[in-house]
């Protein structure tokens, strides 16, 4: 027995001029009941009303029916489901009905987006001039509505962009639930674009016309946050020491100006302000710092020829053991050395870095104290007593200072002294106390702490 359905596909091909035969090989049904449903004539009210039955049966099923034919279910398998699952009243043949008509509903909404795509995106390609949109929108917008349209949707930002596009596809006839799929807006943002043209005209919709102040160029919110950062947090209730966005922002908001915190940076930034963390620098508790500074700057701008400048420390103790670091070795193996070492012994580095030619002069000791220094002196007039002076400076350690010290520097100077034994003038630069970073050969002896081995 045939449904109504495919009665309805014999007549309209028995219209056409079909054959019987030709119907036949088409539908698959046998000849004699091709001809018995022909012969048939069904009152068109009568399937009407069947029609409206079954859809009145598949209403509520609607929404599962639609996502089923999405998923690619057939009519049959759409049928199963709500059987057994929904518990669905009607008849497979309802089902096969409503399937065919939602079928052709989406059919159809797609071809409406499809075009209404291909339509929008010619018009942001520049395929279409002012005089073919006039054409298009004639009697329903004037020539200086399309140019400020047109002049948005090429000129303008992408939010003055949507509203002309959904204005030209609203008046396109264009349902809203195909423009928001176009678009990629939020229904409800449809919704009041349409309804701000409908209440106010295109100019009320693109409000080119506005000359509102922005909130981060109000004088009057930008006079409220200065006065909150100029002031502690604690004036305001919050116990903390330093100001976040947030707690300006809920502040703000107290005094009855609500602002954004992209607002605040704005303002914080246009005043010249910017948040930087605090630096460390280095400096000293010597009373005499500048008057020191200023005189072995002097000395080093004044260097002769026959004049070297030393500066003067000690690198140690450090343990003889064996050390880390990089070194060459051949592929797959690992150069290792044990956790746990017995020291071989301890080394200081005495050293002495003459500034002009970055020569260093170095002994090992045991020791720190006023005698190496005299010997390292002694070593120093040795190698430059052909100069005519030499300027030593180091920090304010107790044996860089010390009265045996300047005793001896005081003996070497004496012109007895320098006559018996050839050597330059000796004169001190002291640096001063707690000023460590101005000594260059701390540098060097930095350097050498973290030298990587090669071997």
């Amino acid at each position: 027995m045939l449904d109504i359905d495919e009665w309805l596909m014999l007549r309209d091909l028995h219209k056409e001029g079909m054959s019987v035969s030709a119907m036949v090989k088409r539908t698959g049904h046998d000849r004699k009941t091709v001809l018995k449903y022909l012969s048939m004539k069904f009152q068109i009210s009568q399937i009407k009303k069947e029609n409206h039955i079954s859809t009145t049966l598949c209403e509520p099923f609607i929404k599962n029916i639609i996502d089923y034919i999405k998923k690619g279910l057939s009519a049959k398998e759409i049928y199963r489901d709500l059987s057994i699952n929904h518990d669905f009243p009607g008849n497979y043949e309802s089902i096969k009905l409503c399937v065919q008509q939602q079928s052709e509903k989406l059919q159809l909404k797609s071809c409406r987006y499809e075009s209404s795509a291909m339509w929008t995106l010619k018009l942001l390609q520049g395929e279409m001039n002012n005089v073919e949109l006039e054409k298009q929108f004639k009697n329903k917008l004037t020539e200086k509505d399309i140019l400020k349209l047109v002049d948005c949707i090429f000129n303008k930002p992408l939010v003055f962009r949507n509203r002309a596009v959904t204005i030209l596809l609203y008046l396109k006839h264009i349902p809203k639930c195909i423009i928001k799929n176009v678009l990629f807006l939020d229904p409800k943002t449809v919704w009041n674009y349409l309804n701000i043209f409908e209440d106010g005209g295109v100019e009320s919709l693109l409000g080119l016309s506005r000359n509102n102040i922005k909130k981060y160029d109000d004088l009057k919110y930008k006079d409220a946050i200065f006065t909150i950062l100029h002031s502690p947090p604690s004036c305001y209730g919050i116990n903390r020491t330093t100001w976040r966005m947030d707690d300006i922002k809920n502040i703000m908001c107290k005094n009855g100006l609500p602002i954004s915190r992209d607002n605040i940076r704005q303002i914080i930034k246009d005043a010249g302000y910017h948040f930087r963390k605090a630096k460390k620098v280095l400096t000293s508790t010597d009373p005499n710092y500048m008057e020191k500074l200023r005189k072995i700057t002097e000395i080093l701008a004044n260097l002769g020829q026959k004049e070297r400048f030393f500066s003067i420390d000690e690198f140690g103790p450090f343990a003889v053991k064996m050390q880390g670091g990089m070194s060459l070795v051949p592929r797959r193996q690992a150069k290792t050395i044990p956790q746990m070492q017995k020291s071989k012994g301890s080394l200081i580095i005495t050293g002495a870095l003459e500034l002009s030619t970055n020569q260093i002069t170095h002994f090992y000791s045991e020791k720190k104290n006023t005698d190496e220094m005299i010997k390292l002196m002694e070593i120093l007039l040795k190698e430059y007593n052909y100069y005519d002076c030499i300027y030593l400076s180091w920090d304010v350690a107790s044996w860089h200072i010390s009265k045996k010290l300047y005793n001896k520097v005081e003996e070497i100077n004496n012109l007895e002294y320098r006559k018996n034994h050839n050597n330059p003038v000796v004169k001190l630069a002291p640096l001063p106390s707690c000023a460590q970073f101005l000594n260059v050969i701390e540098s060097v002896f930095s350097g050498m702490a973290s030298v990587k081995s090669i071997s």
